[in-house]
């Protein structure tokens, strides 16, 4: 078992087994995925993610709906199950306040699932300067 997940599917393999906490595995994930080949996009994608729980196998689904989109990529047909998308809406952060900000601003492919979430938690962080530079203060 590598480091990071290197498949959506071993995403939930991590979650459910707790290796991993899932937002964790998810971030992890989203890191390698940023590093992936583009031939190599696809497969990470392609094996269905075991069931964890209801909110996470919605949030899978979405996930790998937004980066093949990102991507320029076919959805995984895996992603059109109907247990992969929620009945009632899940707001990340359960702050009443932000329900409103993250209706407007989650990516389509989660709000389709009832989903809403800040897409900042979607990117990830960009080295200010390679590995052997200072960075400017």
């Amino acid at each position: 078992m590598s480091w990071r997940p290197d498949t959506i599917a071993e995403v939930a393999r991590r979650a459910r087994d707790g290796v991993d906490p899932f937002d964790i595995a998810v971030r992890e994930f989203i890191d390698t995925w940023g590093r992936l080949p583009p031939d190599e996009c696809a497969g990470a994608l392609a094996a269905e993610p075991a069931p964890i729980g209801r909110i996470e196998d919605a949030y899978l689904a979405a996930l790998a709906e937004h980066l093949a989109s990102a991507a320029g990529l076919d959805a995984p047909a895996w992603t059109e199950s109907d247990a992969r998308f929620l009945r009632e809406p899940f707001f990340a952060g359960g702050l009443e306040s932000l329900k409103a900000m993250l209706i407007v601003v989650s990516p389509s492919a989660f709000r389709r699932r009832l989903i809403f979430i800040d897409p900042e938690y979607l990117a990830r962080p960009h080295a200010a300067a390679a590995a052997d530079e200072v960075p400017a203060l």
